[in-house]
């Protein structure tokens, strides 16, 4: 599976939130660090990133809709990992974070990328966290991307 590629961003106009789960922590804090990452290779000031930590993958919408309303910001990243178990739980659960942060995007009208991973297994998670897929990274290389092109049609 490849990675996405992207051209240099600059996004040093841009303010972005992000809303990270602490559940699967040592999973979150890793795309979280990557995430921040990309925000700062695009420019993205560090005094122009809000953080906010919620439990888990199903508080992100709301805390994020609240990000929206209080914040003049460009775009919202949401991250959180679900992983697959014994019952059908984390179905429900990505089904409503990704219904919710859906909703979000379309009633504040900025993008609010869903950086969720819902995998199988913690093999597949951790690549995707740790390992070579950088879902982090690329969630915030997305939102870049995407606050720049609504400026762009605006």
């Amino acid at each position: 599976m490849q990675a996405n590629t992207f051209a240099h961003l600059d996004g040093s106009i841009l303010r972005i939130g992000i809303v990270a789960a602490r559940f699967n922590q040592n999973l979150t804090d890793a795309m979280l660090a990557d995430c921040v990452n990309a925000l700062a290779l695009c420019g993205v000031k560090e005094s122009n990133m809000v953080t906010v930590r919620v439990p888990g993958a199903f508080e992100l919408p709301v805390a994020a809709a609240t990000l929206a309303d209080q914040r003049d910001l460009d775009a919202i990243i949401c991250l959180g990992v679900l992983i697959k178990g014994e019952t059908k739980h984390d179905h429900y659960i990505a089904d409503a974070c990704a219904n919710g942060i859906m909703n979000v995007a379309l009633g504040a009208e900025i993008p609010v990328l869903f950086g969720v991973l819902t995998t199988e297994n913690l093999t597949q998670a951790e690549v995707r966290s740790l390992g070579t897929h950088k879902k982090g990274w690329e969630a915030g290389m997305s939102a870049v991307e995407m606050a720049l092109a609504m400026k762009a049609i605006s």
